[in-house]
């Protein structure tokens, strides 16, 4: 296909010990999804998975498999896995090194580097820091060489030759543009090229990633400044219009700056934040098509071909209604839209 599609990719479904001391033992996103209830007329929770995958459990090879598979049947192109990394401190890094061992599943993928501290609040509790972001010169080089190993494996997703790596908060680094600098002569250093560095709008927009040294900036979806009125007055949790917060993502101005669309099948966090949490009503495959069509004409018109990135809000961000995997309502229809429309665009 002309564009290709980058589904963000949460690692959180295996367990590990610091989850055990901090949530439990054994826990996973899955303990969330599943005690999930309705919390309003109509409202859909929780969701369930579905086959072919089901609920699984990362640290299973064949899971991954079976991800990567469908993935590609449906058009994705890779994988964005999240990469929690906390100045040597690794979490949740097994689907990934098992990954880069085995040489399987044969998908490409890239990382992000999920950069902000790991807090209590991701759960919806007290803002009470778990692991804090440390920043300094040392760590920025140790970063570039950890995350180098996955940027050296053939699979990794690259524009014009440039390994892609994408950060979630930027805004959070001190000394941006001496970080960035940084990563790239680290990287030329091991061997890798100049990578292709893209800063998330996740919650500070509409300023030029250039400025700090990045080569591009991509949406994050949704994007909450977009969402319109309050459908659900003072009760909570909170409820807002799926096609409304669409519109108003595709009305927004184009930038001065590269700037890659990413769309969302759907957003309902209560699995994890229960009557403080945040959902969008109304997202049907249907709607989906109709934002990622128009996302993939934008791209097709903003990048030159061999850059047509679009990326997806997410591959299996069940915590928050946010997956593309099969769920018991819908099957695979959200996937079979991306293979869908993506083609019809591309010809």
């Amino acid at each position: 296909m002309s564009i290709k599609p980058i589904a963000f990719y949460l690692p959180q479904y295996h367990p590990i010990p610091e989850n055990d001391a901090w949530w439990g033992q054994g826990f996973t996103e899955w303990n969330n999804v599943e005690a999930a209830r309705p919390l309003f007329a109509g409202h859909y929770q929780p969701h369930v998975p579905a086959a072919p995958l089901g609920r699984y459990d990362l640290r299973d090879p064949e899971a991954a498999m079976a991800q990567a598979e469908l993935a590609r049947t449906h058009g994705i192109h890779g994988f964005c896995y999240y990469h929690y990394w906390f100045n040597g401190k690794k979490l949740l890094e097994t689907p990934l090194e098992n990954a880069l061992a085995t040489g399987l599943p044969d998908f490409p993928f890239c990382l992000c580097w999920a950069n902000s501290d790991w807090t209590r609040i991701w759960y919806g509790q007290n803002k009470e820091i778990l692991i804090a972001q440390e920043y300094s010169e040392d760590a920025a080089r140790a970063l570039m060489r950890d995350v180098g190993a996955a940027m050296a494996d053939p699979r990794y997703i690259r524009l014009n030759g440039r390994p892609v790596f994408l950060v979630f908060q930027s805004e959070l680094i001190p000394a941006t543009l001496r970080h960035t600098d940084i990563w790239r002569d680290e990287a030329r250093r091991l061997g890798l090229g100049d990578p292709y560095l893209i800063r998330m709008e996740s919650f500070c927009w509409d300023y030029d990633p250039r400025a700090d040294g990045f080569d591009a900036a991509c949406e994050f979806a949704p994007d909450f400044r977009m969402c319109g009125p309050l459908l659900s007055g003072d009760e909570q949790p909170r409820r807002v219009d799926y096609l409304t917060t669409v519109r108003n993502m595709l009305a927004k101005p184009a930038q001065p700056y590269p700037r890659y669309s990413c769309v969302f099948p759907g957003w309902d966090n209560t699995p994890r934040y229960k009557k403080a949490a945040l959902a969008f009503t109304g997202s049907t495959p249907a709607k989906f098509a109709h934002f990622l069509r128009a996302a993939g004409q934008r791209t097709i018109r903003d990048f030159p071909p061999d850059e047509r990135l679009i990326f997806i809000n997410a591959w299996n961000e069940w915590g928050e209604g946010c997956h593309l995997e099969p769920d018991e309502r819908h099957g695979d229809r959200y996937l079979r839209v991306c293979r869908e429309v993506l083609e019809s665009i591309g010809k």
